[in-house]
């Protein structure tokens, strides 16, 4: 599917590739065919920020990824993950009403909740990762959804997702889970009943660092009143990102096959390192969640979290050792990426405020990329080894 899916057999000029359809109008022979389009008796593009040849076979071949080929599911793509995140927070959530999140997630989707949409009326709770009884006690009956991660960000919690589901549906609430870090190769959340699935396109799935996108997958009803809000916001993804995703998706398993291997075996490595006091990753037997994990998911990913044994000097001496992954505020890229989240996307808070959000200061995220396992093991330990010389 990732090499096929949604791509006609014929395409324009017999190209192999998807051409990228650089345009941002599009013109009709008259105004009969004017009529006929807004009608529906033919399918074509009008404006670019309606649509685009280009990202429309990209949007579908994530929703094959994402359904296994549901015919009645549909893909968006947005700008960026955020703002895919945002734009279906705006139309799913009117002034009054309520949602409840996990906090364990990504910050700037905290920040939108905890700020803008409070000012327009939009109330939340926030509730500890996979503690489903605080999930159900926060519901009200102003709430309209219920938002994760699952893995969440930074500590990769792991949902139930159909014990999830059974509450949101005893409620009559909506769910949406943000799925980047599991992509739809290690997990597909609409098979468990999840209503809207959500990825950064920039990480796993574009996988080379080089674009910016977004997508949200659900089925075409709520697609279709999100592509309508798309269509007033703007946020529209561009059709070069939607080719760079194209040509990032046609290895996509085999990127995400090494992927979770680097990532089962440096935390396997990591855990039995004297330096290391804790690693964060569900494919680990002591992860709180792994029973969860290893009956939902192909793979745990390549991100892994862990906790060196020492303080924010000791952490940051650690980074700046590694000789592999760059230190670089992403992940699913070929390439490792490293951060100290104390000191990349927390780092304007003071220490109590990072821990009252659960970032200490010597927790690392080490995303894998796709190099020689054996590389990745051999680097972290002459890291770990200087750590010992400075102690």
């Amino acid at each position: 599917m990732a090499i096929h899916a949604g791509e006609p057999r014929s395409r324009a000029y017999d190209s192999i590739t998807t051409p990228i359809v650089q345009a941002s109008t599009y013109t009709f022979a008259n105004t009969v065919a004017v009529v006929d389009h807004h009608e529906g008796r033919i399918e074509r593009e009008e404006y670019g920020r309606y649509g685009n040849p280009t990202v429309r076979i990209a949007e579908a071949k994530l929703a094959a990824l994402e359904s296994g080929n549901d015919p009645e599911v549909s893909a968006l793509l947005c700008s960026s993950g955020m703002n895919a995140v945002t734009m279906t927070l705006l139309a799913m959530l009117p002034t009054g009403s309520h949602l409840v999140l996990t906090d364990d997630c990504y910050r700037r989707t905290r920040d939108f909740v905890r700020t803008l949409l409070v000012r327009l009326g939009v109330q939340h709770t926030i509730v500890p990762a996979c503690d489903y009884e605080a999930m159900e006690a926060a519901i009200r009956a102003e709430t309209r959804l219920i938002l994760s991660e699952s893995p969440t960000n930074p500590y990769l919690r792991v949902l139930d997702l159909p014990r999830l589901v059974a509450i949101a549906r005893r409620h009559r609430l909506k769910t949406l889970i943000d799925a980047t870090f599991a992509t739809p190769y290690n997990i597909r959340p609409l098979h468990a009943g999840v209503d809207l699935v959500v990825h950064s396109a920039t990480k796993y799935l574009g996988g080379h660092n080089d674009l910016m996108a977004g997508v949200i997958i659900g089925r075409e009803g709520i697609i279709s009143a999100l592509r309508d809000m798309q269509g007033i916001l703007g946020g529209v993804c561009d059709p070069n990102s939607a080719y760079l995703l194209l040509r990032g998706l046609k290895t996509f398993a085999l990127r995400m096959e090494r992927h979770n291997q680097n990532g089962l075996a440096v935390a396997r490595f990591l855990s039995e390192h004297p330096r290391v006091l804790r690693v964060h990753y569900p494919g680990l037997p002591t992860h709180p969640d792994h029973a969860i994990a290893t009956a939902q998911m192909r793979g745990w990913g390549g991100v892994v979290s862990f906790e060196v044994d020492g303080d924010l000097e000791t952490t940051s001496r650690l980074v700046d050792s590694l000789r592999l992954p760059y230190i670089a505020p992403s992940l699913g890229g070929v390439e490792s990426m490293v951060v100290q989240p104390s000191l990349m996307s927390f780092y304007e808070l003071t220490t109590e405020e990072r821990l009252h959000v659960g970032i200490r200061d010597n927790l690392v995220r080490l995303a894998c990329g796709i190099e020689d396992t054996e590389d990745l093991i051999a680097d972290l330990a002459q890291a770990l080894e200087q750590l010992e010389r400075t102690c």
